[in-house]
């Protein structure tokens, strides 16, 4: 009889749970992985949650540009809901992502089936036991608003899914540091607020056909604190490597090969632009982990990968907290550190082409046939053929430009849009009292030169150069003093300093010092120009110089005498002039930090 009553009371809590489970199938489920959540799906799944466990607070981040809800979940152990609170606990915060691409729909389903069995089924309840998790099932809510069955030709299900951008046509995954969306507002003063001690964004890839089912990318190339990057690179990537091995779910970093859709070309890697998720967080000193599965596989496959890796990633979280969170307080301290200016900071990276591993690739045949449509190349794939190369990886990077970073950085307040956007970035930003006299390095660009179209809605600089100069410059009462004694030192110079890849002269912030508002008149400048001619032979060697350089310039008569006219006392300092100063002296921050 005992033994019946255990066998009929382990029955009830079997029958128990499988119908617990059951009320909180996903569509996902449902569909055996044909289907994806729908927005008011997100929202309704996520707000029953946070009214089923007291360990589940639901909160809206804002409004997307459309005006829909961008929720986040808190999940915490306890029921912790606000960052002091978390971080007074010790626990690690753990920030993932969905829907940033909303076609790329596996990780808000896997976020889904994830929250459900942490707190409902509790399977996975022993992942809050140092972890809390902020959960973003879907970033993009104006992209999953635009459900429909055509978002994604590349990719293999589900049968209908949203839309790459919002509702401005903006892609959030190059927003991250020029920050034009009110989503990204949204994102960065909820990233700020929690800092978050690791993050992970999931997505699909596009491009060629292979085995795996998941790809991933982590900033892995020197870019990073030194004991950042070996914690990545040697702790974390190898233990869920191992993890997914023995789930057999093949697992390989980002693939891009040297020629687009050609395996056999080799593969190449590199540090992220901080436009993109991962590379903002990098620059903020802490871990990303990309997950970009393989579009060519079924959703129902990628969405499994997604989900382990996001399980096996929070696992070792929960295995030693307190050394991540040591590795993450001494790179802030690092960065905030004078030391951190010492030496050149590489604002850009490049390959280095002559040195490369062999590795082991996962592929399939293919052929490459000369198309009789286009004369294209047309790559033809055979997934029935599984195939594995021995390729040359080229994934070393090296510095290809540094800059000497400065005690501090200052912005006249006519650039408030720029400086309102560093305090979305988490900078601490200081105020000039009363008119000051500076002693600051300056920059004066040359033959700016920009992009023929519109790049995520603004027209983007291609040509970057500039002259540097030191002088002391009247800044008026209001302009920001940037210290650069603060652990967002790198967001600053990837701002602030124009060569950087993301720099807000490279995305048009600063586009009007370029243009000229004051002209002079042709009948003017003809007698103006004789008469400078005759008393400066200097300058006329310079004029029969440029006209046998510039053949466009010798047959432009506006040209010719503007040219002139830019010689004159008339013409416009402060055009091509970049306002931004670099202050270079401690003591003259302090001074001003004092006043």
């Amino acid at each position: 009889m005992k033994y019946l009553s255990s066998f009929i009371f382990a029955a009830i809590i079997f029958l128990s749970l499988s119908a617990q489970k059951t009320s909180w199938t996903t569509l996902f489920e449902t569909s055996n992985g044909l289907q994806t959540a729908t927005y008011e799906e997100v929202i309704n799944y996520s707000r029953r949650l946070a009214e089923a466990s007291p360990r589940v607070t639901y909160e809206v981040i804002g409004l997307s540009a459309g005006g829909f809800e961008i929720p986040i979940l808190i999940i915490n152990k306890t029921g912790l809901s606000t960052p002091e609170d978390v971080r007074a606990s010790g626990d690690v915060i753990m920030l993932i992502e969905g829907g940033i691409h909303p076609g790329e729909a596996e990780g808000t389903d896997a976020i889904l089936m994830l929250m459900r069995d942490i707190v409902i089924t509790k399977e996975f309840e022993s992942l809050l036991d140092h972890v809390t998790f902020i959960f973003l099932p879907a970033f993009n809510v104006d992209g999953l608003n635009r459900f429909g069955p055509y978002n994604r030709i590349n990719q293999n299900g589900p049968e209908e899914m949203g839309w790459r951008a919002n509702s401005q046509n903006l892609n959030l995954n190059r927003d991250f540091l020029k920050a034009d969306t009110p989503e990204m507002h949204a994102w960065l003063k909820m990233f700020n607020a929690w800092l978050p001690d690791f993050f992970i964004d999931c997505h699909t890839t596009d491009g060629a056909d292979y085995q795996y089912v998941l790809t991933y990318a982590m900033e892995v190339f020197g870019t990073m604190d030194p004991m950042l990057t070996r914690w990545q690179k040697k702790e974390f990537l190898p233990y869920v490597q191992g993890k997914m091995d023995i789930s057999k779910l093949l697992m390989f970093p980002y693939v891009s090969f040297r020629r687009w859709h050609d395996p056999q070309s080799g593969l190449r890697s590199g540090p992220a632009s901080p436009r993109l998720s991962q590379g903002y967080t990098a620059i903020q000193n802490r871990p990303g982990l990309l997950i970009e599965t393989h579009m060519l596989k079924p959703h129902k496959d990628r969405t499994e990968a997604t989900y382990a890796l996001l399980v096996y990633s929070a696992e070792f979280l929960n295995m030693n907290p307190d050394k991540l969170k040591l590795i993450l307080k001494v790179a802030d301290a690092t960065t905030a550190n004078v030391a951190f200016r010492d030496r050149p900071y590489p604002i850009r990276w490049t390959r280095d082409n002559t040195d490369s591993v062999m590795v082991e690739f996962k592929g399939v045949e293919y052929d490459i046939v000369e198309s009789d449509l286009t004369g294209g190349k047309w790559f033809q794939y055979h997934p029935e053929k599984p195939l594995t190369y021995e390729l040359p990886w080229f994934n070393r990077s090296v510095p290809s430009q540094e800059v000497d970073l400065p005690e501090a950085y200052i912005i006249p307040q006519q650039w408030y849009e720029v400086i309102y956007r560093l305090a979305l970035h988490g900078v601490e930003v200081n105020y000039l009292l009363k008119d000051t006299d500076i002693w600051v390095e300056q920059y004066r660009f040359n033959n700016p030169r920009w992009g023929r179209g519109p790049y995520e809605g603004r027209f983007t600089m291609n040509n970057i150069e500039y002259e540097t100069f030191r002088d002391t410059v009247s800044f008026p009462k209001g302009s920001a003093v940037v210290d650069m004694n603060q652990r967002t030192a790198m967001v600053i110079a990837n701002v602030l300093e124009p060569k950087a890849p993301d720099s807000y002269v490279y995305w048009g912030f600063f586009d009007a010092i370029f243009e000229q508002k004051e002209y002079s008149e042709t009948y003017v400048m003809e007698t103006l120009a004789r008469e400078m001619l005759e008393a400066d032979p200097d300058l006329k060697a310079e004029f029969e110089k440029k006209k046998e350089k510039d053949p466009e310039f010798s047959k432009s008569q506006w040209g010719m005498l503007n040219w002139f006219y830019s010689k004159t006392p008339y013409w416009d300092e402060k055009k091509n002039l970049y306002p931004v100063g670099k202050i270079i002296e401690r003591q003259d921050v302090e001074a001003l930090l004092m006043e």
